[in-house]
């Protein structure tokens, strides 16, 4: 059975992917705070006989010893096939109005604990031929992110960060992709002024992205997709 790590796992996109990696046969350690939401979508979503190889790691991120000390207890047990950065953490508004404490959440959310996690594993991600996803934004292709120009600049950090790594471990066998969505229905926008808009085709769903995933995970060896964007067909907003 391989092994996947993927984090922001509790909600959301990390939910709808982590439950598509049980169908997929992997066992998925996943990081995140509160799983209340991932329990009821095991007990909704997976069949009885997988639900015991979601092993969920509860802890804050920001906590970098302790998130080092998790995965270097994993690797002692497992070798590591799959790692998904999927969480991230967005403040929107005037950069005025951001404090240090947002700032500083954001940068070591979407760009640090990224950057860290493949630094530990990929020395078994080269060893099992395996696959790095990164989630990443729409945001980081755009050039102007007004309200929200420093989390554009952290998710452009990340998707410049996970091509540069692609080129540097290719020869290796180890695939790279990053996935930059659009709006999507997944509460990430609790701490913003504005969400998705209702109607279904001017927002993207949690599965959507799980969906991309699983398409990843069956390409034929060899093929790698190193960058997708997806988008609902239509762009509107609506306002809180």
């Amino acid at each position: 059975m391989k092994t996947a790590i993927i984090t922001g796992a509790s909600h959301g996109i990390g939910a709808a992917i982590a439950v598509e990696l049980l169908h997929s046969d992997y066992r998925v350690y996943g990081i995140g705070r509160d799983f209340s939401e991932m329990t009821e979508l095991l007990f909704t979503e997976v069949p009885e006989e997988k639900r015991g190889f979601f092993r969920p790691l509860p802890m804050d991120l920001c906590d970098t010893h302790s998130l080092i000390t998790a995965v270097q207890n994993i690797r002692q047990k497992h070798k590591i096939c799959l790692l998904v950065n999927n969480a991230g953490v967005g403040y929107f508004g005037p950069h005025e109005e951001l404090n240090p404490a947002k700032i500083h959440e954001m940068v070591t959310i979407n760009v640090e604990i990224p950057m860290l996690l493949c630094q530990l594993l990929l020395r078994d991600l080269k060893e099992t031929q395996g696959q790095i996803i990164q989630i990443s934004s729409v945001t980081a292709k755009k050039n102007n992110n007004t309200h929200g120009c420093a989390y554009g600049a952290t998710k452009a950090a990340l998707t410049s960060f996970s091509s540069s790594l692609w080129e540097e471990v290719r020869k290796y066998g180890v695939r790279i992709t990053t996935i930059h969505p659009d709006m999507t229905a997944s509460g990430f926008y609790r701490n913003a002024n504005f969400k998705e808009a209702g109607e279904p085709d001017a927002h993207l769903l949690p599965k959507d992205v799980a969906d991309t995933v699983h398409m990843l995970l069956t390409a034929r060896e060899g093929m790698v997709f190193t960058d997708l964007t997806l988008t609902p067909q239509k762009h509107k907003i609506e306002r809180k």
